[in-house]
């Protein structure tokens, strides 16, 4: 009895004891939730997770857990086909075709050729000569030295003729991107709704690769220079319109305001205030759009461009790299020359008379300055006179010879041989170690296969959760939204397995570009040395054209999946370089002070530091190798990289719109997602 009463006096206090260490423990898990929940990004994972575990088992019970189903796909092989014979049957026929592209093409054709002979009757002095003068009166005298090198240069590896074809056809491309970036982007700069529409209308003209638009263009207007011009004009002109937008929705509102309160009207506020103003973005867009016509001077010459590009398409075919070199040096010695007479007019300050010859340079200063400034333009266009006579009997001096005979330096011979020499010592290797064959066999089999292996694996519905938490993670619900939708549209195309191909073809590859990438950028940016050794071999491998890698790496490595990865890393290096250390530089100094009074080693200044502060410029470099790799493993359908780039390829050689069109938008959906779902949105860090 004793024991009982013991037991039950006992047993409320140990419960009261219970409840008192319970309660504790349960404010702690409270406060712990809560303080879960005020963070952003874990607020955002745990709404996914409720929807995962909501919709997850529907979306399974319904569809299953595999691949794409096929119940959500959408099969539009019957009108593309449909519209693709409509054109065939009625392009010789047809009033469209015969008033309306008929003569697009024939002013395309007859503006090309115009510039080409006007190009021709200049010669090779005449050329080099305005070159040069226009180089010097917009950028200064070393970038006229680099343009009389250059011109000299293509001139001396014979290749004269092919970049004079190459650079008819650039100036008429460049001329109508320009024209329409312009129109588009002054509709989209003066309307906000304007803006909006034209928005996902730039973003595919950007994201959807050329050899899918190639064919629509083909089959309206044929094989030759036309199609070529146009299809370069859509990959060119967005630049255009982006930043000729951007120039003007950014005017100062105060100088807006004082224009229009002196009773200007909307053209004088115009022409007087908005675009001065954006001189600066009009001039880099000509720049962007110079330097993405250039890059589609190979792509183009797929469908009937001469030039430059048709030999190294040429030299592809046959694996001669040695030509191909001799072709790809003109097409970057051309981007480095208008890259920096294009940049030279759009810095501060510019055009620089004060640098061209000093015909005029003792002007005197003095006076009421009415004379002065007559004489001082006197002397300028006499200055200018003298030169285009200059540039006129250099041109007749020339005759009809492009380029002198025997001025030229064959290096076709003796790359091929240095190339022949590593396929022999490295294609194979030493015994026991392997080559380049082993390494790509061993990247093939341990890395691209489990990766697509595990893509494929994973449920379809699982793939759109987990691009919906990447996208959040960095971005808005909007963010989140486009990209799902956009690997939802893969999927409903019915190309969801080839994209996961090509998905882990992207994803292997952008790792070790970003691996060597920072390596690299590392003592790029502590060292100004190592910057300015690394600065020419960047602008060389970032200049070259695309095509250019592929021929190397075939040799060395075969035909496959691994050469593609392998030229997309070498084309999207540079710019990972070059954004990287440029972050990592620009670091608060302060900062950095701070971490060394503390006694921080290098590593732990680069670990906790500066990686941390250069975060937004990391994430773009990681956004830009996405992009640039996507670019180049599509092209590698040409050497055997399959998925989608195999189907764009397809699909172009054989006339098929279905195929080719079909793959081209699940490319530009893929791209919109990766962009998505690496680069950081404005109001992230707010939770929206």
């Amino acid at each position: 009895m004793e024991a009982d009463r013991v037991s039950t006096v006992t047993t409320p206090a140990r419960a009261a004891a219970a409840r008192a260490k319970s309660e504790p423990e349960a404010d702690a898990g409270a406060a712990a939730l809560k303080a879960l929940w005020a963070r952003p990004a874990a607020r955002k994972l745990l709404v996914l997770a409720a929807a995962a575990a909501v919709l997850g088992p529907v979306a399974a019970a319904i569809h299953g857990s595999g691949t794409w189903p096929s119940a959500l796909t959408v099969d539009l092989t019957k009108p593309l086909t449909g519209a693709s014979d409509w054109i065939i049957d009625n392009r010789d026929g047809h009033w469209a075709f015969l008033y309306f592209f008929g003569h697009i093409s024939g002013a395309i054709i007859g503006a090309v050729h115009a510039v080409y002979t006007v190009l021709l009757a200049l010669g090779w002095a005449g050329v080099t000569a305005a070159a040069a003068l226009i180089a010097w009166r917009v950028a200064g005298v070393r970038v006229a030295v680099t343009a009389l090198a250059s011109f000299a240069a293509c001139g001396l590896l014979g290749m004269w003729v092919p970049t004079m074809r190459t650079l008819a056809l650039m100036i008429v491309a460049v001329a109508v991107s320009v024209a329409v970036g312009a129109l588009m982007g002054l509709a989209a700069g003066l309307s906000d709704r304007t803006f909006r529409a034209l928005r996902p209308v730039l973003d595919t003209m950007q994201a959807l690769p050329a050899f899918a638009y190639l064919l629509p263009v083909v089959l309206v207007f044929g094989i030759g220079v036309a199609p070529a011009v146009l299809a370069t004009v859509v990959y060119a002109a967005p630049p255009m319109a982006r930043l000729t937008a951007l120039g003007l929705r950014s005017t100062d509102r105060g100088v807006l305001e004082a224009v229009e309160s002196l009773g200007a009207t909307g053209r004088q506020r115009l022409l007087t205030a908005r675009l001065p103003l954006a001189r600066r973005e009009l001039l880099l867009g000509v720049n962007q759009t110079i330097m993405m016509a250039l890059s589609m001077a190979v792509i183009a010459s797929v469908i009937g461009a001469d030039g430059l590009g048709d030999r190294v398409y040429q030299a592809l075919s046959t694996v001669d790299v040695g030509s191909a070199l001799a072709a790809g040096i003109p097409i970057v010695l051309l981007a480095i020359v208008l890259d920096r007479t294009t940049a030279g007019a759009a810095a501060p300050g510019s055009p620089r008379p004060s640098r061209l010859p000093r015909l005029w340079a003792g002007v005197p200063q003095g006076g009421t300055g009415g004379h002065n400034r007559t004489t001082g333009r006197t002397r300028r266009t006499t200055a200018w006179l003298a030169a285009l006579a200059a540039v006129a009997t250099a041109a007749l001096a020339t005759g009809d010879k492009p380029w002198p005979d025997g001025w030229t330096v064959a290096i076709a011979a003796p790359v091929n041989q240095a190339k022949d020499w590593m396929v022999d010592h490295l294609y194979t290797g030493l015994p026991g170690i392997g080559g380049t064959a082993d390494l790509a066999a061993h990247y093939t089999a341990w890395v691209l296969d489990p990766l697509r292996d595990g893509l494929l694996a994973l449920p379809w519905w699982g793939a759109l959760l987990l691009v919906a938490a990447l996208a959040w993670l960095i971005g808005t619900w909007r963010t989140a939204l486009t990209a799902v939708l956009s690997l939802a549209a893969i999927g409903v195309l019915g190309r969801w397995e080839l994209s996961m191909d090509t998905l882990s073809q992207v994803i292997a590859a952008v790792a070790v570009t970003l691996v060597l990438g920072f390596t690299i950028a590392v003592p790029a940016a502590r060292s100004p040395r190592v910057e300015r050794l690394l600065r020419p071999v960047l602008d060389v491998f970032q200049t070259m054209p695309q095509f250019v890698y592929l021929i190397p790496v075939v040799a060395l490595f075969g035909i496959g999946r691994a050469p593609a990865a392998a030229a997309a890393v070498v084309y999207a290096l540079p710019a990972v370089v070059r954004i990287a250390s440029e972050g990592l530089r620009r670091v608060n100094p302060g900062a950095m002070e701070s971490a060394r009074s503390l006694g921080a080693t290098g590593g732990q200044q680069l670990r906790q530091v500066q990686f941390p502060l250069a975060r937004p410029q990391l994430l773009l470099a990681v956004n830009q190798a996405v992009v640039l790799v996507l670019s180049v493993v599509i092209i590698g359908g040409l050497v055997g990289g399959g998925a989608l780039g195999y189907e764009v390829v397809f699909g172009l050689a054989q006339g098929d719109l279905a195929t080719g069109l079909t793959a081209g938008v699940a490319i530009a959906c893929l791209g919109l997602m990766l962009d998505r779902v690496t680069q950081p949105t404005k109001g992230a860090r707010d939770g929206a």
